[in-house]
Parts: structure tokens; C-alpha cells; sequence
């Protein structure tokens, strides 16, 4: 990181990871303030939900680089808070992840080691990343319907009462929600003003990043700087054993090339439901009844060892 960015605000979530948070803050902000200076690093922990999207607006005029500690949610938040500096006023982004999914951090390409991100975070490249857009929200990594948002919103309430993080905590939910959920939405679309779509589906992400559930790569050729969503669906009817079996094998992207799962690439997306499905943003549920989806292109500088 060049001298210019040197001041630089930490935001961090102390009850990420359990709890864990807090000591990885302790540890993120000591690093920082060793190579930086004191007067250079500003430190402020998250109270409620919401608050890392008013502390990152807040940084305006204030800071050059905001860097969250935490996991999808802060990250989710504080972009949020970002993208409503203007953009010629906006700091840069940086992580130290620190949750139980870290799919963002794995298209930044961060450790997930406090101390090694931040060194990697202390001497990457400053890149331009596409930043996406449902309803007016922001979203750095995915925006998914149907199947795969019940899972990941079942996976918060199972986080909260096993402790499970990670892939294992996915795939549980995968399974008890693919036996459970299994259910039907007919979607309607219209890709870049011109490209209409409809079908049957059991699910439908929209990817800024490749992965999603803790690694899964479910839109494996997804480039966070191409200015254009990455869109996977399943089209409907599948069994349970086939959904079950497909489900798996999108863990290390061998999902493509079943003839019921589709991909698609566009900027903007006009989508409707014939009737509401599960839905979130970024891990985070988004309740409406249709969606206006558009993608920011290269809106955000971040620092991101994996893409500079």
C-alpha cells in the first residue's frame, strides 16, 4: 500500500466467529498501527446491525482506506456504507476475513489467518472491482432466489445454535433443506433490456465472485472486473436424489454441464416471481416482490491480492 492510503479505518465485527472477532480486531489493529503509525489508524467495533454501513459512510473525507474484519456480513455492510460516498470521494476497500463463509475473501484472495491478511492487505494492488445492485442494496459477491438463499439463510439460525462455520455448516443445511424445500418458482426475466427468459427453477444465483456457501463455485468463469453478472439456474422439476447429487457436485464446480442447469451473463436484470421466493443479498435476507438488479461497474477500489 503506497503512502497515500495511509489513512486508513478499521471497522471490525467483535462478535464474528463466535466471539473470535474481538481478538482478531486486537490483533489487526496492533499490526496496523506497528506498520502505519497511531496517527494513522482509526479503530471502530460494530454495536448493532447496520453500524459498519455508518461507519464506513462516515469515513468520508476522513480516511483513504476502510478495511473491514469480519465475515460476509461486514463486508455486505461496509461496502453499503461505501457506495454511498460519491465516488470520487470513495476510500478503498480492504478485508480481514474473520467469519464462517469468507466468500468474498476468496475472490479477493485473503488469508484467512489475521496476521497474513494483514500483511497481504499491507502489499496488494489497488484494482477496480464491479460492485452489484438489487432494490437500491449493494452486494460484493452474490444475490441468490429460491433453494440456495433458504440454505444460506437457514445456515445463520444453524451458525447460531451448532457453531458450525464453514463448508460443513453449508452442507448440512444444503441437505436438510434440499429434503425439506424443495420447491418450484417460475421466474421471469429480461437480461440487458433485450433478452427475455422464463422457466421453472428449484434456484437462481446472480455472481459478482465465483463461490458462494463457503466455497462453493457455483459460477466457476465469474470476474469480479468484467462489468457483467454471472447467473446459474436450475430449471425444475429434479427428484430429490438428483437435486441431492447436483448440489454436491457444485462444491468444486462439476455442476455445468448437466443439461438442467443453465448460465447466463448480463448487466442488468429486470426479475419476477410467479410467486415470492427466498431470497438474500450477501447472506442477508431481501424481502420484495420483484427485483431490479444492475451492476456498478469497477465502482469500488479494493485491496485484493488474488486480482492486482
Amino acid at each position: 500500500m503506497n503512502d497515500s492510503g495511509k489513512k486508513t479505518l478499521l471497522i471490525a465485527n467483535p462478535a464474528a466467529q463466535r466471539g473470535n472477532g474481538m481478538e482478531a480486531a486486537r490483533i489487526a489493529h496492533g499490526l496496523l498501527v506497528e506498520w502505519l503509525g497511531q496517527d494513522n489508524v482509526g479503530f471502530q467495533l460494530t454495536e448493532k446491525p447496520g453500524h459498519a454501513a455508518d461507519l464506513a459512510e462516515a469515513a468520508r473525507g476522513a480516511y483513504q482506506t476502510v478495511i473491514a474484519l469480519g465475515g460476509d456480513g461486514v463486508v455486505h455492510e461496509t461496502v453499503n456504507g461505501l457506495m454511498r460516498i460519491p465516488s470520487d470521494e470513495r476510500p478503498r476497500f480492504g478485508l480481514v476475513p474473520v467469519g464462517s463463509g469468507n466468500d468474498y475473501a476468496r475472490t479477493l484472495g485473503m488469508s484467512e489467518v489475521v496476521p497474513d491478511a494483514v500483511v497481504q492487505f499491507l502489499e496488494a494492488a489497488e484494482v477496480a472491482v464491479d460492485i452489484g445492485c438489487c432494490n437500491g442494496e449493494y452486494f460484493a459477491e452474490t444475490l441468490s432466489f429460491g433453494l440456495d438463499a433458504a440454505i444460506a439463510l437457514d445456515t445463520v439460525e444453524r451458525r447460531k445454535r451448532t457453531g458450525e462455520q464453514g463448508t460443513i455448516l453449508y452442507l448440512k443445511s444444503g441437505i436438510g433443506q434440499l429434503f425439506h424445500h424443495l420447491d418450484t418458482f417460475t421466474f421471469t426475466a429480461t437480461l440487458d433490456g433485450e433478452r427475455a427468459l422464463s422457466a421453472p427453477i428449484h434456484m437462481m444465483t446472480v455472481q459478482i465472485g465465483q463461490t458462494y456457501g463457503g466455497g462453493f463455485r457455483i459460477c466457476p468463469d465469474a470476474d469480479p472486473t468484467d462489468g457483467l453478472f454471472d447467473i446459474c439456474y436450475a430449471e425444475a422439476p429434479m427428484s430429490i436424489p438428483e437435486a441431492t447429487f447436483k448440489f454436491l457436485r457444485a462444491k468444486n464446480a462439476h455442476h455445468t454441464k448437466f443439461k438442467n442447469i443453465f448460465f447466463e451473463r448480463a448487466a442488468t436484470i429486470e426479475l419476477s416471481f410467479d410467486k415470492r421466493p427466498p431470497c438474500q443479498i450477501d447472506g442477508e435476507a431481501h424481502i420484495a416482490d420483484s427485483y431490479s438488479i444492475s451492476i456498478e461497474k469497477q465502482a469500488l477500489r479494493v485491496l485484493a491480492p488474488a486480482l492486482g
